[in-house]
């Protein structure tokens, strides 16, 4: 099997070509080929597919072989891989995931490849039992939720996928706290956690625990959840750079669509 790795903002997946290439028992072989010691190495597995209702179609799966609906980071790297490699010549294009369908626009570099993506991520969704969160609120925003003794505020969105951001003055232990959001009850379906630091109105310094693959040194989605849970509690104007471990994510959001603007690169490709 030929496959592509790439990353962005340093959350890095393996791609495979699904026009040409054939992948079996794909859960199995996520959680294979992303081990850093055994395999390739990743947080996950990215497959390219034809689509019935968008330019292309990505099916996303987690390091630990379960599927995602949606990746901000990866879906920019499949804007990449798809212009460079001459699937399309267009520089805006639709990408159907199970998340709904994505709209990008290529912005080229010097030498006509991509260099950063511009994507509309869509519309928040607010409603607890819809992200899902078991709550009766109509919405979950700065509530409450204590871990080993300690409160913590925190507001859930979903971008297609579900997330907990969790305001705090400092960073916390991640493998001590991450998986205990995670797994909190809370979540049937377990969560993203977002801990963030908003440094002024323009600005949000984050880490992210992401479901099914642990610490990430960025998460598209993630960005655009903990855009969305500042600006509803005023803390930031209607644009602002999110800071990550693996750099930094532009997100827009005036009340509708998300807007996620960050760089996708090439690693290398192999075949297994």
């Amino acid at each position: 099997m030929k496959f592509t790795k790439m990353q962005g903002l340093g959350n890095d997946y393996i791609y495979v070509n699904c026009f040409s290439e054939r992948v079996e028992n794909i859960n199995e072989t996520a959680k294979r080929l992303s081990d850093r010691h055994f395999g390739i190495g990743s947080d996950g597995l990215v497959l390219i597919k034809p689509s019935e209702i968008a330019d292309f179609r990505m099916d996303m799966y987690n390091s630990d072989g379960t599927q995602a609906q949606m990746c901000g980071n990866a879906i920019r790297c499949v804007a990449k891989y798809v212009f460079d490699r001459k699937l399309t010549d267009k520089t805006e294009i639709s990408v159907e995931t199970l998340a709904g369908i994505k709209y990008l626009q290529l912005n080229l570099n010097g030498n006509g490849t991509v260099e950063t993506v511009r994507v509309n991520m869509g519309k928040p969704e607010l409603f607890p039992k819809k992200i899902p969160i078991l709550s009766d609120l109509d919405t979950f925003i700065m509530q409450d939720i204590e871990i080993d003794g300690k409160i913590y505020k925190t507001t859930g969105v979903s971008m297609g996928n579900p997330h907990i951001v969790v305001f705090i003055d400092e960073m916390p232990d991640m493998c001590r706290l991450g998986p205990k959001f995670e797994n909190n009850p809370l979540f049937p379906e377990r969560i993203n956690t977002e801990f963030i630091k908003v440094q002024d109105r323009s600005n949000i310094i984050m880490r992210v625990w992401e479901r099914g693959a642990g610490e990430t040194l960025a998460c598209g989605t993630g960005a655009c959840a903990a855009m969305v849970a500042a600006k509803l509690s005023d803390l930031v104007d209607e644009a602002a750079t999110v800071h990550l471990l693996g750099g930094d994510l532009k997100i827009e959001w005036n009340g509708e669509c998300v807007y996620m603007t960050g760089p996708c690169e090439f690693v290398f490709d192999g075949e297994i």
